[in-house]
C-alpha cells in the first residue's frame, strides 16, 4: 500500500463506514470519525481501543468543528447524508443543509486544512432514468429527486474546487447491500432477504426493473483502494461503481435460492418504472478495480446475521430503518 494516512470519514459510523472505518485502520491508517452517532458508538466495539482511532462526535454543519477535527488530515473520505430519496423527503430543508450547504464548508476548510486527497461518495441515482442500456459516466446527468439533484451539485463543486495539491475522486456507486454494525433494512436486496428469511414472503413490486448493486465489502474495499492509487490516476475523475445489474425479479430468486425454496414470491403491479443499467467498465479499464462478491454473497452474509440472532426484531426495530429513525429522532 502507499504511505498511510491520517483519514477523516464523515459519518464513518454509518452503513457504509462501520464497514469502511476497521479496514482502514487494518491498512495502517490513522482515522479519524466525524458523526453524530445517531445510531451509538456500539458499531465499533471491536475497533474503539484501537490506538489509531479517535472518534468525534459532532455534526458536518458546524464549521468550527470542522476546522478542529481536519486539523493533520490529509484525506477526506466522504459518507455523511441524509441516504436516500425517502429519509430526504422527510424534511427537504433538514437534507439540503446536511447534504449540500454542509458540503461546501467542508470542501472549504478541507483545502485551507491541507488536505490532500477528497474522496466524494454521490449516488447513480444522479443520472435519473436512462433509456440508454449502459449508463456510462459521460452521460447528462437528470436527477429526479432534491437527493440526486443535491449529490449532482457536490460533485460540481468539489471539481470547481479542484487544484495542484488538492486531488478529488468522485465515485457514483450502485445500491449497496450486505451486513454491517450498522445493518440497513431498507435496500432492495437487504429488503428482500428480511422478508424472505422472516416472513417466507417475497413482494416484487413490478420485477422488470433493472437495479445495480454493490456488495458493501466490494464497497469499502474500493475507498480503502482509493488512498493507493496515485493522483494522476484519479485526480478529477468520476468512476461508476455498480457490477451487478439484475431485474428485481431475478434478484428475488436469487434470495430464495439462499434462503430457501420454501419462500413465495408475490408479483404486484407498480407505478415505479425506474430502471437502469450501471456500466462500471471505466473503473475497471483505468484502475483494475473488479469486485469480489455477489449478491448471493450479501444474502448469504444477511442470513447468518439473521440466524445467529444478531438482528433482533428485524423487521420492526426502527434503527434498521432509515426513514422510521429520522422521524423518531426528529433531527434538526
Amino acid at each position: 500500500m502507499s504511505n498511510p494516512r491520517e483519514v477523516l470519514v464523515t459519518g464513518g459510523a454509518g452503513y457504509v463506514g462501520s464497514v469502511l472505518v476497521p479496514k482502514l485502520l487494518a491498512a495502517g491508517h490513522r482515522v479519524k470519525v466525524l458523526d453524530l452517532f445517531l445510531f451509538g458508538e456500539h458499531v465499533f466495539d471491536d475497533a474503539k481501543d484501537h490506538e489509531n482511532l479517535e472518534l468525534i462526535q459532532g455534526d458536518i454543519r458546524n464549521r468550527e468543528l470542522l476546522e478542529s477535527s481536519f486539523v493533520g488530515c490529509d484525506a477526506i473520505i466522504h459518507l455523511a447524508c441524509i441516504s436516500n430519496d425517502p429519509s430526504f423527503d422527510l424534511d427537504p430543508t433538514l437534507g439540503k443543509t446536511i447534504n449540500y450547504d454542509a458540503f461546501l464548508d467542508i470542501v472549504d476548510v478541507a483545502k485551507r486544512s491541507g488536505v490532500q486527497r477528497f474522496i466524494y461518495a454521490s449516488s447513480s441515482s444522479v443520472y435519473g432514468m436512462k433509456a440508454d442500456p449502459n449508463v456510462t459516466e459521460d452521460l447528462p446527468l437528470e436527477p429526479l429527486t432534491d437527493y440526486s439533484k443535491y449529490k449532482a451539485m457536490c460533485e460540481d463543486v468539489l471539481l470547481e474546487n479542484r487544484r495542484s495539491g488538492f486531488t478529488t475522486l468522485i465515485l457514483r456507486p450502485a445500491t449497496v447491500c450486505g451486513d454491517s454494525p450498522r445493518l440497513r433494512l431498507d435496500l432492495t436486496v437487504n429488503i428482500l432477504s428480511n422478508h424472505a428469511y422472516h416472513n417466507k414472503t417475497i413482494k416484487v413490486f413490478g420485477g422488470q426493473q433493472m437495479r445495480p448493486n454493490l456488495h458493501i465489502q466490494d464497497m469499502t474495499d474500493l475507498y480503502v483502494k482509493s488512498l493507493e492509487w496515485p493522483d494522476d490516476a484519479i485526480d478529477g475523475k468520476i468512476f461508476n461503481a455498480g457490477y451487478e445489474n439484475h431485474k428485481v425479479a431475478e434478484i428475488a430468486e436469487m434470495v430464495r435460492g439462499v434462503i430457501g425454496d420454501d419462500v413465495d414470491i408475490v408479483t404486484t403491479p407498480t407505478d415505479d418504472h425506474r430502471s437502469y443499467h450501471i456500466c462500471s467498465e471505466k473503473i475497471r479499464r483505468e484502475l483494475g478495480y473488479e469486485p469480489q462478491h455477489t449478491i448471493e454473497n450479501a444474502v448469504e452474509d444477511l442470513l447468518a446475521a439473521f440466524t445467529s440472532d444478531r438482528v433482533p426484531a428485524a423487521m420492526t426495530d426502527d434503527r434498521y430503518y432509515n426513514v422510521k429513525l429520522m422521524k423518531d429522532l426528529n433531527l434538526k
